[in-house]
Formats: structure tokens, sequence, C-alpha cells
């Protein structure tokens, strides 16, 4: 489908880029010009922009048992709208520069589930907030075997402590219903596999 979009890179100038904050992430000020619908070319539009890097999601998923498996641990920014900063997620976990994204799922896969993924199949990506960020996301779904999956995991350099939960397909759209599942990488991976898993069962279970 052709794009709907009448500009492209080349319709923005960037005048400059600078660091406004350099810590745990790193806050870059954009100034800029831009083309505008009506013809012609902005004023300059200073914006500061979160510099997280890219970062991936998986949502282990055993076609065997109809099992997802998701993480609690605690994310201080849900505190002041949530009554519990514990949130059900899929594992993820920051790309840091790496582009080769199934070998991070992988990674953290093992270090937040003590999981072994097998098939990776990957759903889709997005870019998280693309007014105040540059980070994209990555999402795959994994084939895994979750009939012994558990447990607490978690790199103690990291101040991660990460508890595991398996449970069934149905169980896991209920709480995404019930809005208890309702961060983004999460929301976006169980309504994907919602729609695609007619597919996945039949490609999976034929293997």
């Amino acid at each position: 489908m052709k794009s709907i979009n009448q500009f492209n890179e080349n319709d923005v100038k960037i005048t400059s880029i600078e660091p406004v904050f350099e810590g745990f992430f790193k806050i870059h000020a954009y100034k800029f010009n831009h083309a505008l619908f009506a013809g012609g070319m902005s004023q300059t539009v200073r914006r500061e922009i979160l510099e997280r890097g890219h970062a991936v999601a998986v949502l282990p998923y055993d076609p065997s048992t109809d099992n997802v498996l998701l993480i609690e641990q605690i994310r201080i920014g849900a505190l002041a709208t949530k009554d519990s900063p514990w949130l059900l997620e899929c594992i993820a976990g920051m790309a840091e520069g790496s582009t080769d994204y199934e070998e991070v799922v992988r990674k953290e896969a093992k270090e937040e589930a003590g999981l072994e993924l097998q098939e990776l199949e990957f759903m889709t990506s997005y870019l998280s907030s693309p007014g105040g960020t540059t980070e994209r996301l990555y999402l795959y779904l994994a084939k895994t075997d979750l009939s012994e999956a558990g447990g607490i995991f978690g790199l103690d350099n990291e101040g991660e402590d990460i508890k595991v939960h398996v449970m069934p397909y149905d169980e896991a759209i209920a709480r995404l219903n019930s809005g208890e599942i309702d961060n983004a990488a999460t929301v976006i991976s169980l309504q994907w596999l919602a729609l695609n898993k007619a597919r996945i069962l039949e490609q999976w279970q034929a293997e």
C-alpha cells in the first residue's frame, strides 16, 4: 500500500542537537524546521528528546498447553496512576546498540525468566512515544515449553526483582480486557496473538 505521507526525512532540517542531561538516560535538545502542509517551512522548533536506545520484548507461548508467560516487577513510573506499580509484562530489555534483536530476546528471556526459547516469530515494531523519545520496540512471540517455568529471577546489579507467572491464554486476555494489563508492549503483544493465534497454532503444531 502506498504511503499516505507527503513528507519524508528530507523535509526536516535539523539545525542543532545539544546535550541537556547525561545520566541513566540521556536527554538531547533538538532544534529543527519542517515542511508545512500549507506550504513553506516552519519556524525553528525546540524539543527535548529522551535518548533511550531501542528495546525488545517477547511473549513466550506454549502451543501444547495454550499457556503464556508474563513477568511481574515494580515499575515506579506507574505509581502516579495505579494502586500498585507491580506490573504484569512481557519479558523485555534494551538492545544496547545491537541490531540482532533475536539474540537480545533470547538473552533477556534467560535472565528474566530462566527460559530457553524455541522458535521466534516477529510480531511488529512500534515507536513508544515519538513526541518525546527516539525509542523503538521490537516485539516477538516465542514458541516455548512452559511446563517447568516459574520462579524469581533478575540481575542484582540492575536492581531487578522479577516473578514469573505462567497462565492460560484466556486468563491473560481476561486480565487485558479488565485493564489490569495496561503497558503498551504487553497490550500489543497479547492483541497480536489474539489476531494471529489460529495461524500460529497451525504453523507450530505442524512442525
